[in-house]
């Protein structure tokens, strides 16, 4: 069976020589090439033909070695006159379409980066300080973005093509990927990277950036370390998967901690970790192992602390009766507008269950299992920072309460940026005798109250 056939039925491409392959079953030549491109692609078929196809990819630097001496040779025969910066940008191109992910290379390493969105081949935006700009890169047909695609997902068991123009994934690093194609996407392939920072996120970055008050991050690490059950909540981009990441980090060393995820993208430094990630249906819509399934399971794990990356449906009931039969102190993030519709999307999910409960039963389980929502907004300068910090205090009726013990308080915007804090309301948590149990003293103006306030 031929690479590009495996490729289109979901089989995974092993072996040293799969990327040499892949180039040579899938070169397509642009329409209309201008000059540099044309020498580009005549450079990279002679490369390609002349690479021992046995060659371990893997080792880059002998393989970017390699290409390098054949390069110049190359160019030497082609007698093309090329400045020093256009040489070295001719071969970056190329070592990237040999090694790499093309013209998502540069773009990939540059930091300032923070997402990548691929609108059919030439059409390429990136996200920069919140803010969305275009940038002058394009890929050369529908077919070499699908190739891109294919290289990102094929290593993982995952495939694209027309019964399957879906996908989510990851990059090595753990950056979150999107893709789909024509049918469904209109205007060709489509791709959606959200990078993580090759160095995760700390408590100081976040208090640097603005995201989070030292006062307020110093309890929620006493919450985390106290086996509070916590949801951080927010809209897509809000910052959701980095606080989680960042509150992972205060589990002590010495508890057992099993993530669950979509795709897998926490990077949890801890020693005992267990990582599961739900798997996709098969070509024939077989063998698929959704998040619940791994809650379910996670628990005969002997798991001290369950962290899942996302509820979005039926999990939520699992996660729920998991934080109410002795594992407290898990954590998990949900998408909603503010943490009283975190309480309904939950209700909503554990309908998506399939479980005939009444809600007032539903509404009693997420009032037992959930102690403290951490809800993220992303505001109109790209900045992301935490709104509330609202404890969930019980049932009064049919009705589940609630109590901010942080709020945000905007006080305006100058240069363009949002101006404000993210203040204690003076409301003392109903849980901090937990804290306290924990051996951990917070002192008094944490919550905005004197020490004769308590």
């Amino acid at each position: 069976m031929s690479l590009l056939k495996r490729i289109e039925r979901g089989h995974q491409v092993t072996g040293p020589s799969s990327r040499l392959e892949e180039l040579r079953a899938r070169r397509a030549p642009a329409s209309k090439p201008d000059t540099f491109r044309e020498l580009k692609e005549r450079i990279q078929d002679k490369l390609i033909a002349e690479l021992d196809p046995q060659m371990d990819v893997a080792r880059t630097d002998e393989v970017r070695h390699t290409i390098e001496e054949m390069y110049d040779q190359i160019l030497a025969q082609e007698g093309t006159i090329l400045t020093r910066q256009e040489r070295q940008r001719l071969f970056e191109q190329i070592v990237a379409e040999i090694l790499g992910l093309g013209p998502l290379e540069p773009l990939l390493a540059d930091e300032s980066i923070t997402e990548i969105m691929v609108n059919g081949p030439h059409k390429i935006f990136i996200e920069r300080q919140g803010k969305i700009e275009k940038v002058n890169m394009s890929f050369e047909s529908d077919d070499h973005l699908m190739r891109i695609i294919d290289r990102i997902v094929s290593p993982l068991g995952r495939r694209i093509d027309e019964a399957s123009p879906m996908v989510n994934a990851r990059l090595p690093d753990g950056s979150r990927v999107n893709a789909i194609i024509p049918p469904l996407a209109l205007n060709g392939p489509t791709l959606t990277i959200r990078k993580f920072s090759k160095i995760p996120l700390t408590v100081e970055d976040l208090v640097r950036f603005g995201t989070i008050t030292e006062e307020a991050m110093e309890f929620l690490k006493a919450c985390v370390v106290a086996r509070i059950n916590i949801i951080v909540s927010g809209g897509t981009g809000s910052g959701k998967t980095t606080l989680l990441n960042v509150l992972s980090s205060f589990i002590p060393s010495d508890e057992r901690i099993i993530t669950i995820e979509d795709a897998a993208e926490l990077q949890l430094r801890q020693e005992h970790v267990v990582t599961l990630e739900a798997r996709p249906p098969n070509i024939e819509g077989k063998g698929a192992v959704p998040i619940r399934d791994l809650v379910v399971n996670s628990l005969r794990m002997r798991p001290d602390r369950i962290v899942v990356g996302e509820c979005r449906s039926g999990e939520a009931l699992d996660m729920l009766q998991a934080m109410n039969t002795g594992h407290e102190g898990s954590l998990t993030t949900a998408h909603s507008n503010s943490p009283r519709d975190t309480l309904s999307r939950l209700e909503t999910m554990c309908l998506m269950a399939g479980m005939d409960l009444p809600v007032r039963a539903i509404r009693e389980q997420i009032a037992s299992a959930i102690d403290l929502i951490v809800h993220q907004e992303r505001f109109r300068d790209g900045t992301r920072k935490v709104v509330n910090i609202t404890e969930v205090q019980g049932m009064e009726g049919d009705v589940i309460v609630m109590s901010d013990i942080f709020q945000f308080e905007q006080q305006g915007m100058e240069g363009g940026r949002v101006i404000g804090r993210l203040k204690p309301t003076g409301i003392r948590p109903k849980f901090i005798e937990r804290i306290e149990a924990a051996n951990i003293h917070l002192p008094a103006g944490i919550f905005g109250v004197s020490a004769r306030g308590f």
